[in-house]
């Protein structure tokens, strides 16, 4: 926008500056995208009132809209924190966007009245108006999409550090026992619990259990060597239970050979062995009663 452009929407901001926010915060109360199950009224007044002030501040500032501009950068961080919350509550992104987008009916009648007969300062503030709102509702739109990934991607990480536990057996004696495709992501998160806990118990055995692996492949092969073979650097030896016949055929079928660790068939036969490593001896007693 140009100076004289960005004078009409100031000005269209600043008459009656109550009485717009008022008008807007009405329409966003009757609209079905703003969500009072998951947004109060007081805090969609207090947003309100924030971004009207601070859009003023900014255009008086900053002249045209420039939303890199350092003028800009109060406003850029109050849309980034209404997106990043919106986004934690649930909100989808149209609603968010919703929220700055709903803004430019309210403008564009005042636009009406203010420009009376004057049509080329009609089309001029229309012009203003719509390219104002149409940026800082896609600069809104992107940022919610940034915090919605963000959210997703920890969402997974935690997801995956619950799906890869790492249980302490027996004094010595550690067990993860992994459910799901395993990919490069999770065997870093395996890996690194594992490791952890190793130094925390001082555990010199860990059985690592694929029992809930649906397929092995070489991909995954390669992974739990990597595992195994961490495991061992930190002075603790393996060994892999679940081998089913299946299992078994498709490792001798891609020639993988599991260095450095031991195969179970099953978790019951892996704990007895490490049982047996570690110096135990489990015997039968009579039963009571």
């Amino acid at each position: 926008m140009d100076s004289s452009t960005t004078q009409i929407v100031t000005d269209l901001l600043t008459s009656d500056a109550h009485g717009l926010q008022e008008a807007w915060i009405a329409e966003q109360l009757a609209s079905p995208d703003t969500r009072p199950d998951l947004i109060t009224e007081a805090e969609l007044r207090q947003q309100s009132g924030e971004f009207l002030q601070l859009l003023r501040e900014a255009l008086r500032s900053g002249g045209p809209a420039d939303l890199d501009s350092p003028a800009w950068a109060p406003l850029r961080e109050m849309l980034g924190r209404v997106s990043r919350a919106r986004a934690l509550k649930g909100f989808t992104p149209s609603e968010t966007a919703t929220f700055v987008f709903s803004l430019r009916g309210r403008l564009f009648e005042r636009l009406r009245e203010a420009a009376g007969d004057d049509p080329g300062r009609y089309h001029e503030g229309l012009r203003g108006v719509t390219s104002l709102v149409d940026r800082l509702g896609l600069h809104t739109t992107e940022v919610f999409q940034r915090n919605r990934e963000e959210v997703i991607h920890r969402q997974q990480q935690e997801l995956m550090e619950l799906s890869t536990p790492v249980v302490k057996l027996w004094e010595g004696i550690l067990a993860v026992p992994l459910i799901g495709t395993l990919d490069s992501a999770r065997t870093q998160v395996v890996m690194e619990s594992l490791l952890q806990r190793i130094v925390d118990t001082e555990a010199s055995i860990a059985i690592i259990d694929i029992t809930g692996v649906p397929t092995v492949d070489t991909l995954v092969a390669q992974h739990l060597l990597k595992t195994v073979a961490a495991a061992r650097l930190m002075g603790a030896d393996c060994i892999i239970s679940g081998i089913r016949p299946q299992i078994a055929q498709t490792i001798v079928h891609l020639g993988v050979e599991l260095h450095g660790a031991a195969t179970k068939a099953t978790l019951a036969d892996a704990i007895s062995m490490a049982l047996r490593q570690n110096g135990w001896r489990v015997t039968r007693g009579t039963p009571k009663g």
